[in-house]
């Protein structure tokens, strides 16, 4: 097995220390293994985890798999995405193709369909 060493903020590593005390983990290393097992299963599909005892640990842990699906492999959100769509649209003057991607991805009661069509009406109006 390799050893890498990676820096953490103070506050980061207070919280996993944490974790660690509350016995949701062993140890420190149980935590870093399981944590970069489990984003690179986020990232990859056909990733096959070999931290022992993955699935266990990720059962006590009760993730919600829905939590993660809005994660892009880049760590952005699917509305972040959304929102540099949108705007690329806007600046080019592309309106429809902005409305075709809004009405194709969102509900139009979704708080976030409304963001992003105020975001686009901001484009509409031009400047100031």
């Amino acid at each position: 097995m390799a050893k890498d060493t990676v820096r953490y903020p103070d506050d980061v590593v207070d919280e996993i220390d944490a974790l660690v005390e509350d016995g949701m983990f062993e140890s420190k290393s149980e935590f870093y293994r399981f944590s970069a097992e489990y984003v690179l299963t986020l990232i990859d599909p056909d990733h096959e985890p070999e931290t022992f005892n993955f699935d266990e640990i990720k059962a006590e842990l009760e993730i919600d798999p829905s939590a993660a699906a809005g994660v892009g492999t880049d760590g952005g959100t699917f509305f972040l995405e959304a929102v540099i769509t949108v705007r690329k649209h806007g600046l080019r003057g592309d309106f429809e193709s902005a409305e075709r991607f809004i009405d194709s991805h969102y509900s139009p009661t979704d708080q976030e369909c409304l963001i992003l069509e105020e975001l686009l009406g901001s484009y509409r109006s031009g400047p100031g």
